[in-house]
């Protein structure tokens, strides 16, 4: 049991040794990408799930696909202190300087770099303390109006634009789009519409926690129209077999079936941990075929890493009240849990939970999939707040 040759990965983003269980989303990119390129309209993809599923990987793997299919992509992440139109700036501004290197007639991606500094004129900012800046004249009256729900269409049409004249296509892509302020959401759901009216090769692919679809419903009551929302879950117990195995055996390692069925019973089948328990199975086992008390020894070792990181680095965010807020929601499982529940469980009112509420999701710690319903954004999470915080 070499640990040199150990093929599990875990960690933020790292790609699995075995994607599984996610061709039916994958298959949809693939037909996405080939519509678009094609000059025929398809709906854009916000991927949606909770932490530890897979969603960053995906984005990756579909970059890839991206790339193989020549389009131009741009793929960057949003941050909650980070304002888009910096962000978006700072990636199209490579993009169309590599259009306009690209061979072909017409001045569209020249177009396209004035009206970016028009849209940059309009914000009058920088992005990590770098000053985004273009040596050219701006684009007078296009994406200059400072109203980002104005601007940011105007400068994704003219992004199209230039790369339909090169015969290409963009694909953008972006993690964690649930961080993004109601009006920028906004813009962003108005930039692709009106991409699509125009039939202009432009792609948006994101991902973000499970809020996401509401949160682009209350912005725009068109999003569900623009887009697609494919859930990215846990794997079943033989998806989650595979995922193990199928790495393993191309090392002539194997996992007994008892061994299995124990992880996936801890690890419910959330990718991330899965990659966890595999990771430290294999570098605690003497020999193939990796056993039952392997896990079980191998489990403590997990737990401890998650502790200090996966789970401690969320922790840490938490202020008393919320602490105690997502305490009562662990005592009272791990599903979702109803509001009033939670307040009887705090002996609170439900009225003074409010504002702590509020904050938790927009920290993304948890998410309402119904009215009055809360629930963890990441997966063991009530487990790890019962041994963070001892029951008095």
């Amino acid at each position: 049991m070499n640990p040199i040759k150990n093929p599990f990965s875990p960690g933020a983003g790292s790609p699995p040794p075995e994607l599984v269980g996610r061709d039916p989303i994958l298959e949809q990119v693939r037909i996405l990408l080939g519509r678009v390129k094609a000059g025929r309209s398809e709906k854009s993809i916000l991927l949606t799930g909770l932490r530890g599923v897979g969603k960053t990987v995906l984005l990756n793997e579909v970059e890839r696909m991206a790339l193989s299919e020549k389009y131009q992509v741009v793929s960057f992440e949003a941050h909650e202190n980070k304002p888009l139109g910096p962000l978006v700036a700072a990636h199209l501004r490579p993009l169309l300087f590599n259009l306009d290197r690209m061979a072909g007639a017409g001045d569209k991606a020249k177009r396209g770099l004035r009206v970016l500094r028009s849209f940059l004129g309009g914000l009058k900012v920088t992005y990590q303390d770098v000053t985004i800046s273009l040596d050219i004249d701006p684009e007078e009256g296009a994406a200059d109006s400072g109203d980002i729900e104005v601007d940011l269409p105007n400068l994704f049409a003219a992004v199209g634009e230039a790369a339909a004249e090169r015969n290409t296509a963009v694909a953008v892509l972006i993690d964690e789009v649930q961080y993004f302020h109601s009006k920028e959401l906004g813009a962003l759901i108005m930039a692709m519409h009106r991409v699509q009216q125009r039939q202009l090769p432009l792609v948006l692919i994101g991902a973000g926690l499970p809020i996401l679809p509401g949160l682009a419903g209350n912005s725009k009551s068109y999003a569900e129209r623009l887009f697609s929302f494919p859930d990215v879950g846990a794997l079943s117990e033989r998806e989650s077999s595979k995922a193990l195995e199928a790495p393993a055996s191309v090392e002539n390692v194997h996992f007994d079936s008892a061994a299995i069925k124990e992880i996936f019973r801890l690890t419910k089948g959330y990718p991330y941990f899965l990659q966890e328990w595999g990771y430290q199975c294999w570098n605690q086992a003497e020999q193939s075929p990796i056993g039952l008390d392997v896990v079980k020894t191998a489990t403590s070792t997990v737990l401890l890493r998650l502790d200090e990181n996966f789970f401690r680095v969320r922790f840490d965010r938490l202020t008393p009240s919320e602490k105690n807020f997502l305490r009562a929601m662990a005592e009272l499982g791990p599903k979702e849990q109803r509001i009033g529940e939670i307040a009887e469980k705090l002996g609170v009112k439900v009225t003074s939970l409010g504002p702590v509420r509020a904050k938790l999701i927009s920290k993304g710690m948890v998410f309402s999939p119904a009215y009055g319903d809360l629930a963890f954004t990441v997966p063991l999470f009530d487990e790890f707040m019962l041994r963070a915080i001892p029951k008095e």
